[in-house]
């Protein structure tokens, strides 16, 4: 709103605020509708029912969720849900949950979600797809956890594999980076025995985490609803996000202390070989086509710690990297997100949708053919992409269109 509001203004900011106290908010927070279609240990896998005037068509995505991220982060809210988009699209959608993470399951470690959840989930959504590979598309340690998979089970369907805002350098994170020189000069036994005591870190506290890795907002919030309480768009994304973050989850103790050790104090991923159970992953080893994004207002994954990744990925057939508006959660589901992140993942999904297997060059070369998708008969509000959008950070290193085939070999 203008410092003075003009009449419209005023009686927008009414109807909004009558809206939110008659009815507890402005935001569309139902969930797509979905089908459970197999489950195991901290493993529920979802289909999200096809539209009905949409015929699917293409090989699925399965979305990963991160550790302690509610699976919301797919789908945040009606017309701010990826989850709704691919679905309108016709794309066969499905997404991996692990449910409520408790004390008994504190001995769990990383390999559960590395060696059981993610590739069983794989399994599970190509054959109820007809057998059909399957693009992975993780977030935030969910794309951490699809690339690990990627590198570690070349036997499984995998069509492509996409990663958005996943540190790969956590010394690049700015809430990291001054604690690093003293987690090296210490074994770190104050927060070992805290988390072992708590068998993990708790819900409050991974939530509390999540806010404080965006501390301008905390402060500035009550002031920003102010000034936008006409924006009816605004109001119910923020509603949607806080949603989102009061439903954060816990991490199990083991998985805790793995991250914590391994990733935080180590920085394991930057040398690109993850200690993993009994083994090393190395990151060299994925073959797939890989799509990486990195939000230009990120904090926790800022654009420096995500592109120290593309250099690990020597073995992949193709790197693409694409510098997106929006913070960690607002680059992939934020109202920025529908014109230009989705609009990359549309044209990746095309590019690598009916591969047959992407090591070979007859493969790679059928999948840059453009599948046709169904579109629905009914007329629905379209958001042109803003092409000006993407890779719209000034201090980036790559050029959006530059940066596509970064690594890809000749």
């Amino acid at each position: 709103m203008d410092l003075i509001p003009k009449p419209d203004q005023v009686a927008s900011a009414a109807s909004n605020v009558a809206h939110m106290v008659l009815y507890g908010g402005l935001a569309d927070l139902r969930p797509m509708p979905r089908t459970l279609i197999d489950d195991g240990s901290l493993r529920e896998v979802y289909h999200y029912r096809p539209h009905k005037t949409v015929r699917e068509t293409g090989d699925p995505v399965l979305l990963v969720t991160p550790l302690a991220a509610p699976s919301s982060c797919y789908d945040l809210r009606r017309d701010c849900s990826l989850v709704e988009h691919l679905v309108q699209e016709g794309r066969p959608t499905y997404l991996v949950e692990y449910g409520r993470i408790s004390f008994k399951n504190r001995n769990l470690g990383i390999e559960h979600w590395v060696d059981e959840v993610v590739p069983e989930s794989v399994k599970a959504v190509s054959e109820h797809a007809g057998g059909r590979p399957v693009h992975l598309v993780g977030w935030s340690l969910g794309g951490i956890f699809a690339a690990l998979v990627a590198a570690d089970r070349q036997d499984l369907p995998i069509a492509s594999l996409t990663i958005l805002g996943s540190p790969f350098d956590v010394g690049k994170v700015p809430m990291v980076a001054p604690l690093r020189p003293i987690l090296r000069l210490t074994d770190g036994g104050l927060v070992t025995q805290l988390y072992r005591a708590l068998g993990g870190a708790p819900a409050p506290l991974v939530k509390r985490a999540f806010k404080l890795s965006s501390g301008t907002k905390i402060v500035t919030k009550p002031l920003a609803i102010l000034q936008n309480l006409d924006d009816t768009e605004w109001l119910a994304q923020i509603e949607a996000v806080d949603r989102f973050t009061d439903d954060m989850l816990a991490y199990p103790g083991r998985s805790f202390g793995q991250l914590y050790h391994r990733l935080l104090k180590k920085n394991q991923l930057l040398g690109g070989r993850v200690e993993v159970g009994d083994r090393d992953i190395d990151l060299a080893a994925i073959r797939q086509p890989v799509l990486v994004f990195a939000g230009n207002t990120d904090g926790i994954a800022p654009i420096a710690a995500v592109q120290a990744g593309l250099g690990l990925l020597s073995g992949a057939s193709e790197v693409r990297f694409e510098i997106v508006p929006g913070g960690h959660l607002g680059m992939l589901t934020g109202r920025a997100a529908r014109g230009s992140t989705w609009v990359v993942l549309d044209e990746w999904l095309a590019q690598w949708s009916g591969a047959v297997s992407p090591r070979t060059p007859a493969a790679r070369k059928r999948a840059r053919k453009p599948v046709a998708t169904a579109r629905s008969t009914e007329p629905r509000p379209a958001v042109a992409p803003d092409r000006s959008a993407i890779g719209s950070n000034p201090e980036r290193r790559f050029a959006s269109a530059s940066s596509r085939n970064l690594t890809r070999k000749p």
